[in-house]
């Protein structure tokens, strides 16, 4: 159960993020996350604090038309070599990884050399892999530029790309020198874009506190207030941050992140091969939608909660358009989730807000029923 200081419990022990940000104290910061206000400054001062010898932004074709205006006048990277790829998770593979391998050789890159990723989430997965894996490792900073890679895809250290038609597929853990989230950035996202963010926020909402969850849930998404939002990133990149810093490796608590996902990247991976493929909050809203049915269902999640949730995903993101023939298809999906273990599906399911449980499994009548909710309602 959350109680009034926050708490994330795998059923006992408890672990308190009062707790979680005392030990974060101490722990070793790898990672500097800038909530930026003056986005010339600390661009140029996050980029001043590295030493490089040569200086390369990474970005995609839309990013490059619709953000990179913002930074491209500045001082610290008129010398900069600019790598653009294609946009959308659809060119998150291994092609684009090679241009980017391709473009910082070609351009002298060293191990000495800084790479600044600039987009969303499909860039700094992608670009963060390029620059662990370049010359066994280049420093990078990560400036997102959507909502759904500043709330999550940039903080953390998860980089990797697509493969073989299944989600982040191939990569490793590796933190960029420094995040910096700004706003400014959110006022180019069309309104597909930004809701897709927010359903990673609702997520960190329900693993948090029944505050935040409220907050989120009272948010008017339809004509979002920016400044608002900025408020509430910076609180939920806060609960990541505590939660990643404690378990880096993803071996106990840090699967606390992944609700909503084992479901959802099914439901994204499969949308691949539709005519329209889904953007990715979409597919995670669809997905908590199904894994707090699981949890109504076996870890006792409270059904009021669950429907005022599901009402507000069906207000903003829709209905889904999978029937009940896609459901082998999904599951198969499922079994290739990275969270699985032997041949158990793995999920994260709560017993209330902020009442984690990980390491759960459902049986394959039960995921079909919570694909039925999903549909029917």
């Amino acid at each position: 159960m959350a109680n009034a200081e926050g708490t994330l419990a795998l059923g006992k022990p408890q672990i308190n993020l009062a707790f979680l940000s005392f030990i974060s104290t101490f722990a070793a910061m790898k990672q500097e996350i800038i909530i930026s206000e003056h986005l010339e400054r600390d661009v140029t001062e996050a980029v001043g604090r590295c030493e490089y010898d040569r200086l390369f932004v990474l970005t995609d074709a839309t990013t490059h038309r619709l953000c990179w205006p913002l930074l491209s006048a500045l001082n610290c990277l008129r010398e900069a070599q600019v790598i653009v790829i294609m946009p959308t998770d659809a060119y998150k593979n291994i092609e684009s990884l090679s241009q980017v391998w391709t473009g910082l050789q070609q351009g002298g890159a060293t191990r000495h050399s800084l790479l600044l990723n600039v987009g969303g989430g499909m860039v700094t997965d992608l670009g963060g892999f390029a620059a662990a894996t370049f010359k066994r490792g280049i420093q990078f900073i990560n400036i997102p530029t959507t909502l759904l890679a500043q709330v999550d895809a940039s903080v953390g250290g998860k980089t990797g790309i697509n493969f073989g038609g299944f989600k982040n597929e191939v990569g490793v853990f590796c933190d960029a020198k420094t995040v910096i989230l700004c706003t400014r950035f959110l006022e180019t996202l069309d309104r597909e874009n930004l809701r897709s963010g927010y359903a990673e926020m609702l997520k960190h909402g329900l693993i948090s506190t029944v505050g935040m969850w409220t907050e989120l849930m009272d948010f008017n998404l339809a004509e979002p207030d920016l400044t608002q939002l900025q408020q509430m990133v910076a609180r939920l990149v806060g609960v990541k941050e505590r939660i990643v810093e404690v378990d880096p490796r993803e071996q106990g608590i840090r699967k606390a992140l992944n609700l909503g996902h084992t479901i959802g990247h099914a439901i994204e991976s499969w949308s691949f091969s539709r005519p329209s493929s889904l953007l990715h909050g979409y597919a995670v809203a669809f997905g908590l939608v199904c894994e707090l049915y699981l949890s109504a269902i076996k870890t006792g999640f409270p059904t009021d909660k669950l429907r005022q949730t599901t009402s507000f995903i069906r207000e903003y993101y829709g209905m889904s358009d999978i029937t009940c023939d896609d459901y082998p298809t999904l599951f198969e999906l499922m079994t290739h989730d990275k969270k699985n273990t032997a041949d158990r599906i793995n999920f994260t399911l709560l017993g209330d807000i902020g009442d984690i449980r990980i390491n759960q499994t459902a049986t394959r009548e039960e995921i079909y029923e919570s694909l039925d909710f999903l549909r029917e309602g």
